[in-house]
């Protein structure tokens, strides 16, 4: 879809840091720390939450009363009158709540909307499903997490399957996946200088964890917990994961926890929020597509160029480029069919290094090709990531 009237105030998005799976945020209830760390947000950015007419809330781990989802957490931050959706759509729910945020916009539906993304893949549920036809009686039973990265009951693969049929048919190999791996982690080590002067642009920080009674703070997140120090030597030790295949451990990312957030509105309405108002952001376009079965890393191509197609530019246009890459072997392909050199896109860091909590994901990245643009000097950016189900989604957004 393309779209003109949607806009995303300069500063009007934040990120939580995201922790390594069963880390400090393991037993953190998602909805509530994404709460208190919007609660936190708009407190610094001096805006009231009764600006809002909607939150939209992006999720795709179940969680105890999350039954209750947006409606829920926009009465914890303090805007009691308004409603909103759960979306979910895997790894690419981020892009989803951008999009269905930004379409309500577009349309007069709403003026101001709060897009919030929260998960916590740690302590997922672990579900019983009766079944009065099984042996006996018994049902089915399916942790929600770790079956699912395990099992695509379409495909009939685990999400690593994916990859390796990837780097099989393009001819990639173990030895490029961990060259790409190390350039990644670089550029990570890029937004941890000055004191991680990048992060604390966007990044609520130090995020204080309290135990069930909210009353004692149990852990204290600086910045992104679970980072893996990586090396040419320790990569080259590290062995493919299924026999016969390419891809290890080292060349893959992390689930983790966290959450993310942003302002969707219109163009009068950014300025007035802005932290910046000569600074406008403005989403142009969003691509959605899918890839043959078993062959995921494959759709973010189809989907950034249906993205593009829509925002009227080609990817010679575009000055900031991010992607969801939970594999080395994404952006190996991506390269490839785009001939946009792997140096030249996820600077400061991508998923692949700091992790991926699932719904937020897609969104801190977006926050952090705003800011990169901003930097810069303003510009096109392009976000792209895969997502269960061989899918993906894309977005671009204008900074200027």
């Amino acid at each position: 879809m393309k779209f003109q009237n949607v806009f995303i105030p300069f500063g009007g998005y934040w990120s939580s840091p995201f922790a390594r799976w069963q880390g400090s945020l393991a037993n953190a209830h998602p909805i509530l720390l994404a709460a208190e760390t919007a609660k936190r947000a708009l407190k610094e950015r001096n805006i009231a939450p009764d600006i809002f007419d909607a939150v939209f809330l992006g999720m795709t781990v179940p969680q105890k009363h999350s039954f209750y989802g947006a409606p829920w957490l926009a009465a914890e931050i303090g805007a009691t009158g308004v409603t909103g959706p759960i979306l979910s759509q895997a790894c690419a729910t981020s892009a989803r709540v951008v999009a269905s945020s930004g379409f309500e916009i577009e349309m007069g539906v709403n003026r101001a909307i709060l897009s919030i993304t929260a998960d916590r893949c740690s302590n997922g549920p672990h579900l019983y499903f009766p079944n009065p036809l099984g042996p006996g009686g018994k049902g089915d039973a399916e942790d929600w997490v770790w079956d699912n990265f395990n099992y695509d009951p379409y495909a009939k693969n685990a999400m690593i399957n994916t990859a390796e049929n990837v780097a099989r048919e393009s001819d990639i190999s173990k030895e490029q996946q961990d060259e790409m791996m190390l350039l990644r982690f670089s550029q990570y080590q890029d937004a941890l200088k000055d004191d991680a002067a990048f992060h604390r642009r966007y990044m609520v920080t130090p995020l204080e964890v309290k135990d069930a009674s909210g009353r004692r703070v149990v852990a204290t997140v600086k910045d992104d917990e679970g980072v893996f120090p990586t090396t040419r030597e320790g990569l080259a030790k590290l062995k493919p994961v299924l026999d016969g295949g390419t891809v290890t451990y080292g060349g893959q990312t992390f689930p983790a926890d966290g959450n993310a957030a942003m302002i969707l509105t219109t163009r009068e309405q950014a300025q007035t929020l802005s932290r910046d108002p000569k600074i406008v952001i403005q989403l142009i376009g969003v691509g959605t597509a899918r890839a043959k079965k078993g062959f995921m890393a494959q759709a973010v191509v189809p989907a950034a160029r249906n993205a593009l197609d829509h925002a009227g530019i080609n990817i010679a246009d575009v000055r900031v480029i991010k992607t969801h890459n939970p594999f080395a072997v994404n952006d190996l392909y991506f390269c490839d069919q785009t001939g946009v050199k792997a140096e030249a896109m996820n600077h400061f860091g991508s998923s692949l290094i700091f992790g991926h909590p699932q719904g937020p994901t897609g969104m801190r990245l977006m926050i952090e090709m705003i800011e990169e643009l901003a930097m810069s000097g303003g510009g096109y950016g392009l976000f792209a990531g895969c997502a269960a189900g061989d899918t993906a989604m894309a977005c671009v957004i204008k900074v200027g």
